[in-house]
């Protein structure tokens, strides 16, 4: 189940909000200028299923979404718990960083967690199969999939380039809780 948690960005201990209310967390994200909708994931994919599958699975919401909203490119990240670079992986995302366009998720299977860090607040999104999730150019975030990952999101781009991470330096992912699927809510 999808969940959001809001904290001070100097009180990792202690969330002033956890719900896992969809509207209630639609409406903290647009806020912030954070969008997020649920769909329903029409195509049964695995972790681990090859992107071209995952594509193929999805083109026709794939191509609704580039025609709204002009992608230049699409790609995939399928995981499994078992892939051998997991750890590279997971850490690739861990640090707090930004990009210089919108980062567009849709998970269509497993989960992983967006952590925002806006406005002297930290917004971590647990987000899981259906969730789309945009997060605005120039927001600092991060993304944990956690140490087993099992997931497979679609990622849409507006430059030809792909992902792109700007590294902030900073220390404040690491003071913040990692993705452990399972743990209590």
């Amino acid at each position: 189940m999808s969940r959001l948690r809001i904290f001070d960005d100097q009180a990792p201990e202690t969330p002033r909000l956890s719900t896992h209310d969809f509207p209630t967390m639609a409406a903290e994200l647009a806020g912030i200028g954070v969008h997020l909708e649920r769909w329903q994931p029409a195509h049964p994919v695995r972790p681990g299923d090859a992107p071209e599958a995952i594509l193929a699975a999805y083109r026709a919401d794939i191509d609704r979404l580039v025609a709204a909203h002009g992608f230049k490119s699409v790609d995939v990240v399928s995981i499994a718990p078992d892939n051998p670079n997991r750890e590279a992986l997971r850490a690739k995302f861990l640090d707090e960083h930004f990009h210089k366009e919108d980062e567009v998720r849709f998970f269509v299977a497993g989960s992983g967690l967006f952590t925002l860090h806006v406005g002297g607040k930290v917004y971590e999104v647990l987000c899981e199969a259906g969730d789309l999730i945009s997060v605005p150019d120039g927001m600092t975030h991060w993304f944990d999939m956690g140490p087993a990952p099992s997931f497979v999101a679609i990622r849409f781009f507006t430059t030809p380039d792909g992902w792109v991470g700007h590294f902030t330096g900073t220390d404040i992912a690491q003071r913040f809780p990692r993705y452990e699927p399972g743990q209590a809510a």
